[in-house]
């Protein structure tokens, strides 16, 4: 048993630490505070490769291992959280094509998705099927040979970036539902494409976050990703436990973020004559904090271990995002309240982590829902703790 990373995981987060200390963290506050999207930032990404993250190396990816995949949202999500989000979604759509993608696909997108030519996001969720998936409303009639697409997806992220756009869909109206549903790879320039609105949220600003319309699009048959109809639910359910992972490192990242503020904080603020981190309230926090946090982290690294392996890892995946995004909640609020009233203040950093923290614990299916997949995998027998 191995807590180590390895020594090219180890310099690989050397390198991601460095580019967040030098290009993200100098700006993230003012830069979010205006609501300024981070094209900079993404330029100096691409040029690390990093949207090429889970693009195979014979697209031209970097193919990363899933440990080094989580290293790279926690490092970045300690900077700026809703920058990670401009890699998160793109991530796992490029996961999808490249897992479940036809030879003519992978040809057509990996490559010029490995190098961010081409960026992408996913588009489940819609305004009245959010965590219900095989709720949504979206339908792609067959008509020769294409499919006409109307319905509405909502809370996208890249929405004004993503070329294709993987959008689930159903092919067909059958019992239970998930047998009806399918993923097409949308062209944006499509007749009938439109980003609507963008969506105003309490965080994760920088990243654009959006709803959109598709009014009778006319998609070809050759956009269904895998080339047979009715997997759709298979092939997202699989990225979304990639998704996870990604999820719960970012939550790592704002924690531990929240904590260093926290801890640097005490340590210069003095109050009755001495140091606030001398007083045994303020420690017995910090504690509490680092304890949470480095079992947050453990426990998603081991999720993406067992991802490597080449299992499932729905219980795993949802285990680190449930207690990861819960950790990210506690450290930003009593990283809050250490900071009293200039935890309040804009000009101070843990005003955005606290506002950021809620997503992890909403996204890629709630805390929530991740407790019932979890009780699922443990009482039907697929999943065990313990040895």
């Amino acid at each position: 048993m191995d807590f180590e990373l390895t020594d090219e995981q180890k310099a690989f987060r050397e390198t991601l630490r460095a580019f967040v200390e030098k290009e993200i963290v100098p700006v993230a506050t003012e830069w979010e505070h205006s609501g300024r999207y981070p094209a900079e930032i993404i330029e100096k990404m691409k040029q690390m490769g990093l949207f090429g993250l889970s693009v195979p190396e014979e697209y031209g990816g970097m193919e990363a291992d899933m440990v080094s995949f989580a290293l790279v949202f926690e490092e970045i999500a300690r900077g700026w959280m809703g920058v990670a989000g401009t890699i998160g979604s793109h991530s796992l759509a490029c996961w999808m094509i490249a897992k479940h993608g036809t030879d003519e696909q992978k040809s057509l997108y990996l490559a010029d998705l490995a190098t961010g030519v081409r960026r992408t996001g996913i588009a489940l969720t819609e305004p009245g099927a959010g965590t219900d998936l095989q709720g949504i409303q979206t339908r792609a009639v067959l008509d020769g040979d294409h499919y006409v697409v109307t319905g509405t997806k909502t809370w996208i992220t890249n929405a004004r970036h993503a070329d294709p756009l993987p959008v689930l869909v159903k092919t067909s109206v059958m019992d239970p539902a998930h047998k009806g549903m399918s993923v097409l790879l949308v062209d944006p320039s499509s007749p009938g494409f439109s980003v609507s609105r963008d969506l105003p949220k309490l965080g994760y600003k920088g990243t654009e976050t959006c709803e959109v319309v598709l009014d009778e699009v006319r998609v070809p048959v050759s956009a269904l990703l895998g080339g047979v109809e009715g997997r759709g639910m298979q092939q997202v359910l699989g990225g979304l436990e990639i998704g996870r992972i990604n999820i719960a490192a970012r939550a790592v990242g704002v924690a531990q973020a929240a904590y260093d503020a926290a801890l640097s904080y005490a340590r210069q603020r003095t109050a009755f004559g001495q140091p606030i981190a001398e007083f045994q309230a303020i420690q017995l926090k910090i504690a509490d904090l680092a304890t949470e946090i480095q079992a947050a982290r453990l426990l998603t690294y081991w999720a993406a271990a067992q991802a490597d392996s080449g299992k499932r890892v729905d219980m795993e995946a949802g285990m680190a995002k449930y207690f990861a995004s819960e950790v990210a909640l506690k450290a930003s609020l009593e990283a809050m309240r250490i900071h009293g009233g200039y935890g309040y203040s804009q000009e101070y950093v843990v005003e955005r982590l606290y506002r950021d923290a809620p997503l992890m614990a909403i996204g890629e299916g709630t805390n929530d829902v991740q407790r019932m997949v979890i009780a699922r995998a443990l009482v039907s027998g697929k999943g065990k703790v313990g040895w």
